[in-house]
């Protein structure tokens, strides 16, 4: 049985629908699946929130700023 997944964008800051998330999952028929570290890392890096450098040393030179 292949199960399907469903993503949901909500303001974490709205008490309802933090209150019907956890009423949807507590009735046991939904699970929550958290992400890995690599989905993380890979979905900044999608979003250009990360930065490269030339080399170790100007990597270095940046921390001093």
């Amino acid at each position: 049985m292949k199960m399907a997944q469903i993503t949901l964008s909500y303001d974490a800051k709205n008490s309802l629908a933090k209150k019907t998330l956890a009423y949807i999952l507590s009735l046991g028929i939904f699970k929550k699946v958290e992400s890995s570290a690599i989905d993380l890392s890979l979905e900044e890096v999608k979003k250009g929130k990360t930065t490269t450098y030339k080399s170790v040393d100007d990597f270095f030179k940046n921390l001093e700023k």
